[in-house]
């Protein structure tokens, strides 16, 4: 793609000032986050479509009085297709300007479908922040739901101020330019950076090098951004700060923070809901505005042993992070430990196992389509569904480019997180927008107490979560009204594995394992094989038994091989040692304590 270049000389001035109106088929590099693109985008003298990734930043512009005269409607769950077709009945003579989630696209066109309006050829569509629909299609599948309507809007652009590399071969086929608007002004921004062993006791000393908060209103209050509903309250309650801390979340974190009698958390921000202690989740990372008067501390929270979502990519979230707040900061730190076990791959390496994953699902495709009976079909796409570049495919079996993108960002910013020197050099890539300063890492003395598992909500456990729901499905019996049904769907909703163990095994079975899920799948493995074999069983229990990123003695590894084969009574065509694990993973030499042992890097099929 061709890129353009404008320039802009103040931080005063914002995208209107240089770039009347996005033009089409153009992914805009704003560099600057707050520069307005999507304000652009809402004052153009043309009809709009503008695709935003999460409600809160929605919401904000809705609510937003800059926008009171500007014919806003923000869709999103809860808002359904008659709200948006009583829009366009009242929007005659005025410009649609819809903001929508990508889950919630389908009903934008099917409103539009019902007022037989011409959806592409009528409005321009903006996504904003195009970045996530890279940096969360992982767990939310849907994020690029409207990608394949947005290459059929006639007007078309995409926008961030960290975009990633797309590979979608679409944006060439249409022609698109990279317009990237570059200061000719100093923008960089410092950021302290602490490696530790213990981020809570990293964060206490953090905290304590500033002016003591006594009234945020009146000093600089703590915004603090943890990806971890769990860590968060690890440091809230440790500390003794849940009286002084307000908690930023989705509604799910929210009834696990109510269950721990945590009232003050919400999932709007309001200035109102401030104390000195602020956390916020990755729900507003992106795209979502703080204006306040003061100017706060910036501190974010990265536990790769813990919860790997909140390791933070130094081009993307962090930036993204900062730029939440338009009236400035005081200071900006990212604590953080790090994990030497993480699986270190270059972006030729990541390419190169894509390309190597999907020879190999075509390969069995082409079996698939040419097996000569049933069973052999179902023994195929059961080996086909259990290989990685099945994850990279979308709804109807075509290649998920975004899928792709995500996978190598993703493992890309997980290498950093192996070494602190290789953070630092993640950083030093960035050091135009980034200047770091502190990289000499503190290490605590954890006494029996610190080594503990201190970071879970008093919640019910899973085990009495499934209990629960295993007692419900026990009063339901075997003969469903459709009432019943309805209920079952709903339980399954919550906890799919749970319900289809109590199907396959039943509720005496799931006791006897007490709950177990690695014995529990285990065992609907088995019964798979025994009544209905399709072939991929063993690779089925072996994955059950070893997981990617995870160390294992090379006694165990055999012993455990031997045990499986053995637990379906099939015979191995070679003499099974411990690498024969090779078969299934790709491996790195790795010791435990003084026994030697694997460190599996990648799933093989």
């Amino acid at each position: 793609m061709e890129t353009r270049i404008i320039e802009i000389d103040s931080p005063d001035k914002y995208l209107t000032d240089v770039l009347k109106q996005i033009p089409t088929n153009t992914i805009l590099y704003k560099k600057l986050t707050g520069l307005g693109a999507t304000y652009s985008e809402i004052k153009a003298n043309r009809h709009s479509i503008i695709i935003e990734p999460n409600i809160p930043v929605i919401t904000g512009k809705c609510k937003s009085p800059k926008h009171s005269d500007d014919n806003l409607l923000g869709v999103y769950e809860g808002v359904d297709t008659e709200r948006i077709v009583k829009y366009l009945q009242n929007s005659k003579g005025k410009l649609y300007k819809i903001l929508t989630t990508p889950e919630s696209f389908t009903k934008v066109k099917d409103a539009f479908v019902e007022m037989k309006i011409k959806l592409y050829d009528t409005c321009f569509c903006l996504i904003d922040e195009a970045h996530k629909s890279i940096k969360d299609v992982d767990y939310r599948t849907d994020i690029v739901l409207p990608m394949d309507d947005f290459f059929q809007f006639k007007g078309k652009a995409l926008v961030s101020a960290t975009p990633l590399k797309f590979s979608d071969p679409r944006f060439e086929e249409y022609k698109f330019e990279i317009v990237k608007i570059q200061p000719t002004f100093n923008y960089s921004k410092p950021i302290e950076v602490y490696p530790c062993n213990n981020v809570v006791m990293e964060f206490r000393d953090v905290v304590s090098m500033f002016p003591l908060v006594t009234q945020w209103s009146e000093d600089k209050p703590y915004c603090i951004f943890i990806n971890s509903i769990d860590i968060i309250y690890s440091i809230m309650s440790q500390l003794n700060l849940l009286d002084i801390s307000s908690v930023f979340c989705a509604p799910k974190s929210i009834d696990k923070l109510k269950q721990n009698k945590f009232m003050n958390c919400y999932e709007d921000w309001n200035i109102k809901y401030m104390k000195q202690y602020n956390f916020f989740t990755s729900r507003f990372f992106n795209a979502f505005d703080i204006e306040m008067e003061v100017n706060p501390y910036i501190i974010m929270v990265t536990d790769v042993y813990f919860a790997e979502q909140s390791m933070l990519d130094p081009f993307t979230d962090v930036i993204q992070i900062v730029g939440r707040f338009r009236n400035g900061v005081t200071s900006i730190s990212h604590i953080t430990n790090t994990k030497h076990d993480l699986p270190l791959r270059s972006e030729e390496e990541l390419i190169n196992f894509i390309q190597t994953s999907e020879e190999v699902y075509k390969t069995l495709r082409t079996f698939y389509d040419v097996a000569p009976n049933k069973g052999a079909r179902e023994a195929y796409k059961a080996a086909m569904d259990s290989l990685p570049f099945n994850k990279m495919l979308d709804k109807n079996g075509n290649k998920n480019w975004f899928a792709i993108d995500n996978y190598i960002n993703d493992r890309l910013v997980a290498g950093y997180y192996s070494d602190r020197r290789l953070l630092q050099a993640a950083y030093m890539k960035h050091r135009d927008i980034l200047t770091t300063s502190v990289f000499v890492p503190d290490y605590y003395i954890l006494t029996d107490e610190d080594k503990r598992l201190k970071r879970e909500l008093k919640t019910l456990s899973i085990k009495d979560k499934r209990k629960q729901i295993v007692d419900l499905l026990s009063l339901l019996g075997d003969h469903y009204t459709e009432k019943e049904l309805e209920f079952k769907k709903e339980l399954k909703r919550v906890d799919p594995f749970i319900v289809q163990a109590y199907d396959t095994l039943g509720r005496e079975t799931i006791e006897e394992l007490n709950y177990s899920y690695t014995l529990i799948k285990e065992r609907m493995i088995v019964v798979q094989y025994l009544t209905d074999a399709k072939g991929t069983e063993v690779i089925q229990l072996i994955k059950n038994s070893f997981k990617v990123g995870m160390k294992y003695r090379l006694d165990f590894i055999k012993q455990e091989l031997i045990r499986i084969y053995k637990l379906l009574r099939v015979t191995p065509p070679n003499k099974i040692t411990a690498q024969t694990i090779k078969l299934y993973f790709d491996t790195e030499k790795a010791w435990i304590k003084k026994d030697k042992a694997l460190l599996l890097v990648n799933e093989k099929i």
